[in-house]
């Protein structure tokens, strides 16, 4: 297979020696990439839209117990088959037309990537206005909208991880393994500080909801609920899909199955626990409710900050690798294995990241909820619904790997496409496109009806839901004996 287009080294299935990772592996990369500032900071955004500190806590840990459902369903194929996400998608898109789901896949996380590299980029540049005793910077560049030195933070943060991006998988691990335990360790150690310093956890956590009767936002709170579910199960939608990754390193099922399920919700649950707590501390020592760890961390003093901000710095680093280089880096070798290795795969992440500007999907609450993790997640939910249909229903889990290598074997269907899955790709994403356009671009889509504005506040569930039954019913009768190759 040296000379095929669809085969690599990075993406051939796993050996038996590169099986290592244990259930505590999956733990701590879950812990290692929940514990982030993206995800701290999401409780913020729910308490925002109106949420009391319970309402908000509990609809993350929801939101990431539904996730978790298609992250362990998915994660199956990885670990029985040694195959990734681009690979695994094949066997429903097509071996051409694998290329669409891996290419949806591949810009969301560069996206994430540039969001992550931003945050690191901004720890910089406040660890070094600490320093000096005065903020740094000055006039905002034009076009670009932040000052010369937020740029060269940006840039020195990005250009840190490209060490990872040279020593691959395996460094990665190690990094989550031994930064995980730490994550947890500074947890407590905040809580303690606060609650120190305010001499109690403040007053957010008994303020009510205002979708109380005689609230600011009485009777609305489903119409708040919902979409700010879809955003919360949005947030992990993109490892829900590219979880082979992983688990394709994974010693057996179980190891994958009680790592994820340890790993993900109950962490996550008490990160957004922890921020609003460490939040509402700040109520009483600063006057105001500081949501954002950076800026928290700047105003303590001492050697505090600079302990603070370099675990942050540590903690960005390990987060955004895991999740948002691993997977576009094999996206992209999939477009092209012949050309693009794993590694340059990790260069095209990193470049896009840099042209995305990051800062300016940050710039408003409601644009990074409805437009940023709302709107992906309705490219990435009718994907999954067709990789679970056709891995569980029309599979069985039973796929022929090296036929997920042949451009002429039962995977290539026609001409290397699956249009039942295309279809209901499609299909799964067309309901959520008015809603988008008029959550991204109100001024140029103001006559959007009331029912398409619903829909998108469901985009996820919308699309996976439509995208399954629409790939169950047009894949009715193309059983596995069907797709066997020929002897």
């Amino acid at each position: 297979m040296n000379n095929n287009d669809l085969w690599n080294e990075d993406l051939a299935p796993t050996s038996a020696a590169q099986r290592t990772w244990r259930w505590y592996h999956f733990a701590a990369l879950w812990v290692g990439m929940v514990m982030c500032i993206p995800a701290y900071t999401l409780s913020a955004s729910l308490i925002e839209g109106g949420m009391s500190a319970y309402q908000a806590v509990l609809t993350v840990f929801l939101a990431n117990a539904i996730v978790l459902l298609p992250m362990l369903a998915i994660g199956h194929a990885g670990t029985k088959y040694g195959i990734p996400y681009a690979v695994l998608a094949r066997a429903s898109f097509g071996t051409a037309g694998a290329k669409l789901p891996a290419l949806m896949r591949a810009i969301v996380a560069c996206g994430w990537y540039g969001i992550q590299t931003w945050f690191g980029g901004q720890m910089i540049y406040t660890l070094l206005g600490a320093l000096t005793g005065a903020p740094i910077g000055g006039d905002k560049l034009p076009g670009l909208g932040i000052n010369l030195a937020q740029l060269l933070c940006f840039l020195a943060f990005w250009a840190i991880q490209f060490w990872y991006i040279v020593h691959g998988m395996d460094a990665i691990r190690k990094l989550e393994t031994y930064t995980a335990p730490l994550k947890i360790l500074i947890c407590f150690v905040l809580l303690w500080w606060v609650y120190d310093k305010a001499g109690g956890f403040g007053p957010l956590l008994d303020k009510p909801s205002q979708f109380v009767e005689g609230g600011a936002k009485a009777g609305q709170f489903w119409t708040t609920f919902w979409p700010s579910l879809t955003a919360m199960v949005g947030f992990w939608a993109t490892l829900a899909l590219n979880i082979p990754d992983f688990t394709r390193f994974a010693k057996s099922q179980k190891d994958q199955l009680v790592g994820q399920s340890v790993g993900l919700p109950v962490p996550m649950g008490l990160l957004a626990a922890l921020a609003v707590i460490v939040t509402s501390a700040t109520v009483v020592l600063y006057g105001k409710a500081i949501w954002d760890p950076v800026d928290l961390s700047s105003r303590m003093t001492g050697v505090a900050v600079l302990v603070a901000l370099v675990i942050l710095l540590i903690d960005t680093v390990s987060v955004n690798l895991a999740a948002n280089l691993v997977g576009p880096a094999y996206d992209f070798s999939a477009l092209a294995p012949r050309r693009i290795s794993y590694r340059t795969g990790g260069y095209i992440t990193a470049a896009i990241a840099l042209a995305m500007m990051p800062w300016k999907l940050l710039e408003t609450t409601e644009g990074y909820i409805f437009t940023w993790l709302i709107g992906y997640s309705a490219l990435l939910g009718p994907i999954a619904g067709v990789l679970i249909v056709d891995y569980y229903l029309v599979r069985r889990t039973e796929l022929y790997v090296a036929q997920l290598y042949r451009e002429d074997g039962v995977y290539s269907y026609g001409g290397g496409w699956n249009m039942a899955a295309i279809v209901a790709f499609v299909l799964g994403v067309l309901p959520n496109i008015p809603g988008f356009l008029n959550a991204a671009f109100p001024q140029s889509f103001p006559g959007v009806s009331d029912t398409f504005k619903t829909i998108y506040t469901y985009a996820w569930f919308v699309g996976i839901a439509i995208s399954a039954l629409v790939y169950g019913a047009m894949m009715r009768g193309k059983a596995v004996p069907v797709l066997v190759p020929q002897a």
